[in-house]
């Protein structure tokens, strides 16, 4: 996509016979749906974008957002919106995947990373059309297409969302890897993303409007209690 020039973001968009397809009709519904709830959830969270904007800003210097290269619908990347939780000057990048008490995490960082709320920024990009409100989280580069590329191809069938089904199952992600472990993105890749990519994959399948906003009510609810809701 334009805008996205890094080498690492440079992915095979070869066209794919196992991609889902899904009518006018209902891509035209879920963008309205998008666009009018993330109209609306912008207006609601102003105050709140604001004073995390500031507290970020008094907390450590640097830029208030911070952009990643993600893999969006049919492998188009695209450049995702978050609050910045780390510091912008880190020496080492280190892994892609953010553990519980990562000791990259910057005070308000450590809190953004607790309540999911430097997510918010991603209604962004809902209205650029780059993402869904309700969808699977969309992946780095790096760990798409290592394997399963059948489930791949259907999780790919559908913009990547802020709320989905594994946001709401997996609401702790940071919980699932071992106390000591030293290769997070290792662990994640062959223990926790086959499962995940099964979710969305039948996510993709079976979706439709109804479970969307019943997805929606328990993926606010997740991020506000934090724990998922029970069904």
């Amino acid at each position: 996509m334009m805008g996205v020039e890094t080498a690492e973001a440079r992915l095979s968009v070869a066209e794919s016979g196992r991609y889902l397809h899904h009518g006018s009709f209902r891509l035209a519904a879920k963008r309205s749906f998008d666009v009018v709830v993330a109209v609306v959830m912008l207006t609601i969270a102003a105050p709140l974008l604001l004073a995390i904007a500031v507290a970020i800003k008094r907390d450590t210097r640097g830029p208030v957002f911070f952009r990643q290269v993600r893999v969006g619908r049919r492998r188009e990347v695209f450049r995702m919106w978050k609050f910045r939780k780390m510091p912008h000057d880190l020496r080492e990048q280190g892994p892609m995947l953010t553990a519980r008490n990562d000791a990259r995490l910057t005070r308000v960082g450590f809190w953004l990373e607790r309540t999911k709320l430097d997510e918010l920024p991603q209604l962004l990009n809902v209205l650029m059309g780059e993402m869904s409100v309700v969808g699977p989280r969309p992946e780095v580069p790096k760990f798409v297409d290592r394997n399963l590329h059948e489930l791949w191809d259907e999780a790919l069938s559908v913009k990547p969302g802020i709320f989905g089904p594994n946001q709401i199952r997996l609401r702790n992600e940071a919980d699932l890897f071992p106390v000591g472990c030293t290769d997070v993105e290792s662990y994640y890749l062959h223990h926790i993303l086959p499962d995940k990519l099964a979710v969305d994959a039948r996510y993709a399948r079976e979706s439709w409007c109804v479970a969307d906003l019943w997805l929606l009510l328990r993926g606010v609810l997740a991020a506000l209690l934090g724990v998922a809701p029970r069904r």
